[in-house]
């Protein structure tokens, strides 16, 4: 686990759930250097400070490309389970009491990683995760927009007789170009095999591609979601419907979809009665686990007690 990272936590983080995380999001800069090494790859940087200074984002795509350049270098049960745990590690210093991951299958298995050591590593952390820290947790396989609905639908089949480890499928990858509408054949087949649906949406595409997400993937839960601040009517309908929105503010400045913490519509959300949650997404890239996205809010948006209060219920109900 990272040292700067243990460094970071905050004991005056309330209980809370974590329901946006990307576990590849989660792999600090020593652990690429390190499995890189134990599997006998190129080190994708010269240090651990080199790989660290390439993280200055412009957009979404331009922190895909060293994302999943550096997620190459999982390849083994081993490098899964340590991730996993590294991350469970992390959150439970955060006061994190139960746990939501996305993954992402289909980024492993073009690469020739079996299943069965992806999905085997990343129960036993999990396991071990609960007996050692008594967090509960729940693994969601995201399908890669990029790779289009019939790469989805393949990756589903693929994981199908893990279904019983999974506790739901979501969407992410680049929002544009990629409409949740095309991903509602593999949504269905998940939800009629009793899966929890969710999807990535209203990021960098707008109130359209939430709307899409619950009427033609019946999500339950939108990733992200700040767009619907464009359109009042969505507004009306995600606060009457109390669909959680699961936000993640650092990541959302580091990506440039607001320019400042100061700006960030977290507040409006919540005035609105939105059922807003905090979350860190992709935390070894973005500055900081959930503790640091709640000392962020806390600090540059003016939330008050009672609102990390309310923020921390809404991640359980």
């Amino acid at each position: 686990m990272d040292g700067q990272a243990t460094t970071r936590a905050s004991a005056g983080s309330p209980p809370c759930a974590e329901l946006h995380v990307h576990l590849e999001g989660t792999l600090e800069p020593e652990a690429v250097l390190q499995m890189a090494t134990r599997n006998g790859l190129p080190a994708p940087a010269a240090s651990v400070q080199d790989l660290r200074d390439r993280y200055r984002f412009t957009d979404l795509q331009s922190f895909l490309d060293i994302y999943y350049d550096n997620m190459s270098v999982l390849r083994t049960e081993a490098d899964f389970y340590d991730m996993a745990t590294s991350y469970i590690q992390r959150a439970s210093m955060a006061n994190v009491r139960h746990a939501e991951m996305f993954f992402d299958p289909q980024a492993h298995i073009v690469r020739g990683v079996p299943v069965d050591a992806m999905m085997q590593g990343l129960s036993a952390a999990l396991e071990d995760g609960r007996r050692t820290h008594g967090i509960t947790t729940g693994l969601i396989m995201c399908f890669l927009r990029h790779l289009g609905a019939e790469a989805a639908d393949d990756a589903y089949t693929a994981l199908r007789p893990y279904r019983s480890h999974l506790l739901g499928v979501g969407l992410d990858s680049t929002e544009l170009g990629y409409p949740p509408e095309l991903f509602r054949e593999v949504f269905s087949r998940a939800g009629a095999d009793g899966l929890r649906l969710v999807a990535h949406a209203g990021e960098e595409d707008g109130p359209q591609a939430i709307r899409s997400a619950l009427d033609d993937l019946k999500v339950e839960r939108v990733d992200h979601g700040i767009r619907a601040l464009d359109d009042p009517d969505l507004i009306r309908r995600l606060r009457d419907e109390q669909t959680p929105l699961t936000v993640c503010p650092l990541s959302n400045v580091a990506l440039r979809v607001t320019d400042t913490m100061a700006q960030h519509p977290l507040p409006d959300l919540l005035r609105a009665g939105v059922a807003v949650t905090v979350n860190s997404d992709d935390p070894s890239y973005f500055g900081g686990y959930i503790d640091d996205n709640f000392a962020a809010v806390v600090e540059h948006c003016g939330l008050s007690p009672e609102d990390i209060s309310e923020l921390a219920a809404n991640s359980f109900r």
